[in-house]
């Protein structure tokens, strides 16, 4: 942990290192082949002078150092408790969480479920290691904090900053294993732009977030908050394909609270996988495995199913985890995905 250029007078932010690419070291000059997680979130913060020679007073908190690969449940809730006790400070203007992109959409996706402040919590990372030529992080951080030091990402819900563009949390993916604008929200698009420190909002998300959600860190039966657990339910999604084997889904069934199909198309699989879902009784939630578009319920070939709206099957497997561990009956999860 480390107070840099700490000055009561400032806008306070406080950043939440993870590690990932842009705290990744390699050759000089090249993008592939670093080690990520490998510098210290003080390390980058001081390698950006823009960041601690203006009006905001910069905290830093090394939460992890992994690639985003090794992010856990466990992280995702050290996380989410540390923002939730820190929103209390009136002196906190906002939050910014450095991590890698791989999984950057899903510990988004978790925190706009289970933050509980209207301040702003922006995530962001980069796509070139801090070692390579043209290295985008520096920028993408110094853009998250001015966003989280902004009046205008208040109450907006968790946001992710990446090549001058602000996503929400809901709809943010990556798009690419190698592009600096891999971060993108597909045809939905930004909600806003970052331009020489200033920041412009169009659009706001209208589905559920942060203050306004119901998905507590706690379980309605243990009634424990989440201080006092490091799992959350367990959830495993399962990839249609041709001759996609039912033994796999099966199997993934017995060892899981809950399912998510990534199914072809509108969410469709086989008769094969449709007579074992028809059997099961732990929640099975349908998403896409083409990455965009909507699936309806009326959409479902099995009754027992629930549809994901636009939900991605990464993000429809946190929601599912979060509804678990809140105790939402199965005849409730249909109407939590629509709204959420």
């Amino acid at each position: 942990m480390g107070i840099i250029n700490r000055d009561s007078s400032k806008k306070k932010v406080v950043i939440l290192a993870t590690g990932g690419t842009i705290a990744g070291v390699g050759e000089e000059g090249k993008t592939a082949g670093y080690k990520p997680g490998a510098l210290r979130a003080d390390e980058i913060i001081s390698a950006i002078p823009e960041l601690t020679s203006g009006n905001i007073d910069i905290e830093a908190i090394q939460i992890c150092n992994v690639n985003s690969d090794d992010i856990t449940d466990s992280i995702w809730i050290s996380l989410a408790n540390e923002i939730n006790t820190r929103a209390c400070d009136d002196n906190v203007t906002g939050f910014v969480i450095t991590h890698g992109t791989d999984t950057l959409e899903e510990t988004a996706y978790f925190l706009n479920l289970t933050v509980k402040t209207d301040k702003p919590v922006v995530l962001t990372g980069s796509m070139r290691p801090a070692s390579s030529l043209s290295a985008d992080g520096p920028m993408n951080l110094y853009e998250a904090v001015t966003v989280a030091a902004s009046k205008e990402a208040i109450g907006e819900g968790v946001l992710v900053v990446f090549s001058d563009r602000i996503f929400s949390a809901r709809t943010v993916t990556k798009l690419s294993t190698y592009n600096v604008n891999a971060i993108s929200a597909g045809e939905l698009g930004a909600l806003g732009v970052v331009r020489d420190g200033n920041i412009y909002m169009y659009e706001s998300s209208r589905k559920i977030h942060t203050t306004q959600s119901k998905l507590n860190l706690y379980t309605n039966k243990l009634d424990l908050n989440l201080n006092n657990l490091n799992k959350l339910p367990k959830v495993s999604i399962i990839y249609f394909s041709v001759d996609a084997d039912p033994e796999l889904l099966e199997y993934a069934a017995k060892i899981s609270d809950g399912l998510v199909i990534a199914g072809a198309g509108a969410g469709e699989f086989s008769n094969a996988y449709k007579d074992v879902i028809e059997k099961l009784d732990i929640p099975v939630v349908i998403s896409s495995r083409t990455g965009d578009g909507i699936i309806l319920p009326e959409n479902l070939l099995c009754k027992n199913t629930i549809a994901t709206d636009n939900l991605p099957p990464q993000k429809a497997a946190i929601l599912l985890r979060l509804a678990i561990a809140n105790g939402i009956e199965k005849n409730s999860l249909q109407e939590l995905f629509i709204k959420y």
